[in-house]
């Protein structure tokens, strides 16, 4: 069984970090119904490339929406938010998340008391960009740009950057998971429910421990390319087939790679020691790059893993999923309408979930509003052209 079985989300999602969140949970087994209104729905369903001839089903919503359940709602209309109420109760709902603006609380009929009263162990969990007393508008990279990400990411030289991925998102998604399981815990051991608001703004500075508590000591952190503050030799190389990264994290380390004939010219006294190393970095660089544009990827691992000096391939997509790591735990989802696949990484511990793939807008309408309102396909008919649902 699932640790999660038996635990039901409503969820009011839409972009990245509160869907990633139910993703997150629906993996672990919980019945996620993700609610949207059937006129203005989730945008990212209209982002990327049309893999399905269906415009609300492009590629970008595909992601952080398998396992899930989806119904239309119009909570701006009083019958909608009636109905909303209802489903708590009927649906037996665990955890109701949102991640709307806070200003759209009242008017949608999604505050936390108002909830609460229907269901009294109800877990309201609410993600805004800056906390519930502040409207502000917030996407992932502006938050990256405020918090400090951006001035920490880029070349020593060049403009600040925004990661790769949507970390602030990310993080305040994996945040609120395990407040969700902490409120699930004393929900358990005390009988009561949860109001969880989740800060994406003060999410993303929880992870600046290291940069905060060095710069209240004056010292300068700032952003060091593919180098590290306080070790070296930590760059990329090129190979002569592709990149490598190397990351001598101490003098154990820089030893054992000096033991090796291809790199031992580089062995002298003053580099023994890590300090020595970073007063001279720029030069050890330089040579380390033409010992590593002499060897292929492949001989540069060999011979750096064998002496236990650590190194990787900089993997493109492609390569990383066909790592024998990573390979042996992808999730094939396939669509049973389309045949479309799509694979997705499992999740970081336990067996990989077996997910359905992701819900068109309103698929589970019926079955939900008819298995657990008891609404006839009548009233559902008449609800759908009032715009309820």
């Amino acid at each position: 069984m699932s640790a999660l079985s038996g635990v039901t989300v409503l969820s009011l999602e839409q972009a990245t970090t509160l869907p990633f969140l139910t993703y997150r949970l629906a993996c672990d087994g919980a019945r996620v119904v993700r609610v949207e209104n059937g006129e203005r729905p989730d945008p990212n369903r209209f982002v990327g490339r049309e893999v399905l001839p269906e415009p609300a089903m492009r590629s970008y919503f595909l992601p952080n929406n398998c396992g899930k359940e989806a119904i239309t709602l119009n909570l701006g209309h009083p019958e909608g938010q009636a109905l909303l109420r209802e489903l708590i109760v009927k649906l037996r709902v665990d955890v109701f998340a949102c991640n709307q603006r806070p200003r759209g609380y009242a008017r949608l009929g999604i505050e936390p008391a108002t909830l609460s009263a229907v269901k009294r162990d109800l877990i309201w969990l609410g993600i805004t960009g800056f906390g519930p007393e502040h409207d502000e508008a917030a996407y992932d990279p502006v938050l990256q740009a405020r918090s400090g990400f951006m001035e920490l990411t880029g070349e020593v030289d060049g403009s600040p950057l925004v990661f790769g991925l949507p970390m602030v998102d990310l993080g305040a998604a994996e945040h609120g998971y395990s407040e969700v399981m902490k409120a699930l815990y004393r929900r358990a051991t005390t009988g009561e429910g949860a109001r969880i608001d989740v800060s994406m703004l003060r999410s993303a500075v929880s992870w600046m421990v290291a940069p905060v508590v060095l710069s209240s000591l004056g010292e300068r952190v700032t952003r060091k390319g593919n180098r590290h503050q306080f070790f070296a030799p930590v760059a990329v190389h090129r190979t002569r087939d592709g990149h490598v990264y190397l990351a001598v994290g101490n003098d154990q380390q820089w030893a054992a790679l000096m033991a090796l004939p291809r790199f031992g010219g580089l062995a002298r006294p003053e580099y023994a020691a890590n300090a020595g190393r970073i007063a001279d970095v720029d030069r050890i660089d330089r040579e380390l790059a033409r010992c590593f544009a002499e060897l292929t990827s492949a001989e540069a691992l060999e011979a750096l893993r064998g002496a236990g000096v650590p190194v990787s391939r900089v993997n493109t997509l492609a390569d990383m999923m066909t790592d024998h790591l990573v390979a042996e735990r992808l999730i094939e989802v396939t669509d049973p309408r389309s045949g479309l696949r799509i694979s997705l990484p499992a999740p970081p511990v336990g067996e990989p979930p077996a997910l359905s793939f992701p819900p068109r807008l309103g698929e589970h309408n019926e079955k939900i509003y008819g298995d657990a309102l008891g609404l006839s396909p009548e009233r559902l008919a008449e609800l759908r052209r009032r715009q309820i649902v």
